[in-house]
């Protein structure tokens, strides 16, 4: 099966022959898809490279059903938002193959996660239902198998106590925190943390200004005393996440890759180097759709690594107005 072979790519050409087949699978199976590559006259028989696969504008997961099982559904992972938008909503059908993805990845860029203390500062997650990240973050506590591993909703004096004994044990630990409460952390407590892996998740999810990147990890590489603030790129609508070790420079698992795209055309897709839309190839999202343009903007370097710069302005990806199908 087709879903054996993801989490076994080695080289470039089993990603991209891997890819042709998911897309095949998905184009009989996902009827929302189908319609999509139909509308643009893109049918299996004329796709033989990744660069033919047509990528599905990301608001469909907010007005569709995108699925390849209309029957079937392991768990519904929801997007935040505030009160009266409408939300993105995953139907995963195969609740297992997000697991092996998210376990995989971090294996792969981490190590093993019984190796860490983890501690997950999420509030703006912990306070709505159906968040693929605090399923996430829940499974690495219980995998990391350490008495002081736990969440931290707004409890930021027992979270400074907890890193600050780890920290004396020489304890490797995963900080992973949404930004707005990472900031809360540092203009409460300044720490210098050695033996820890700050990781944001991103967002302040309306509850402070956004502020670039940059600026964010400086700050709190000032207040946590750490050289680099590590990030996870992921998202409701995938399977799989990219991780930066600093820097902002993200890398993907061997079954993601990302692509850029004409800003103004989007169908058409750039050499690495130059700023445009976000594409992304997430071949865990078998059962749903694992091609997908997404709203933010970003470059790609030659090595496959990726740099986000923003988000599109308008709420909608310019030039996709297929919402209708």
């Amino acid at each position: 099966m087709v879903s054996n072979a993801i989490f076994n790519i080695q080289t470039a050409k089993d990603f991209e022959n891997v890819a042709l087949d998911v897309f095949k699978f998905q184009y009989l199976n996902n009827s929302v898809y189908q319609r999509f590559c139909d509308y643009l006259n893109t049918k299996p028989e004329k796709v033989e490279n990744l660069e033919d696969i047509p990528f599905l504008p990301i608001q469909f997961f907010k007005s569709q059903k995108v699925t390849t099982d209309l029957q079937h559904t392991d768990i519904i992972f929801s997007s935040s938002g505030t009160t009266g938008t409408v939300t993105s909503k995953h139907f995963v059908k195969d609740l297992s193959i997000y697991e092996k993805s998210y376990r995989k990845a971090f294996q792969h860029f981490y190590g093993n996660i019984e190796d860490y203390a983890v501690l997950a500062l999420l509030p703006a997650y912990l306070e709505r239902k159906g968040s693929s990240l605090i399923h996430m973050a829940n499974d690495f506590i219980k995998r990391s198998n350490n008495e002081h591993s736990g969440f931290y909703l707004n409890d930021l004096k027992h979270l400074k106590e907890k890193l600050d004994l780890l920290e004396s044990r020489n304890q490797k630990t995963l900080l992973l925190g949404v930004s707005f409460a990472l900031l809360d952390l540092v203009e409460t407590y300044s720490l210098h943390l050695k033996n820890t892996i700050v990781m944001e998740t991103g967002g302040m999810k309306g509850r402070r200004k956004e502020i670039i990147r940059a600026e964010l990890h400086q700050i709190l590489s000032n207040g946590l005393g750490v050289q680099k603030i590590h990030s996870e790129y992921g998202m409701t609508e995938l399977l799989s996440q990219g991780y930066s070790k600093g820097d902002g420079i993200f890398e993907c698992p061997p079954w993601m890759k990302i692509i850029t795209r004409d800003t103004d055309d989007p169908l058409s897709l750039q050499k690495p180097g130059k700023t445009g839309g976000i594409n992304v190839i997430d071949l865990a999202n078998i059962n749903s759709c694992s091609f997908i343009a997404t709203q933010d903007l970003g470059k790609v370097f030659s090595d496959g690594s990726f740099e986000i710069i923003g988000r599109f302005d308008n709420s909608d990806i310019r030039g996709c107005n297929l919402m209708a199908l």
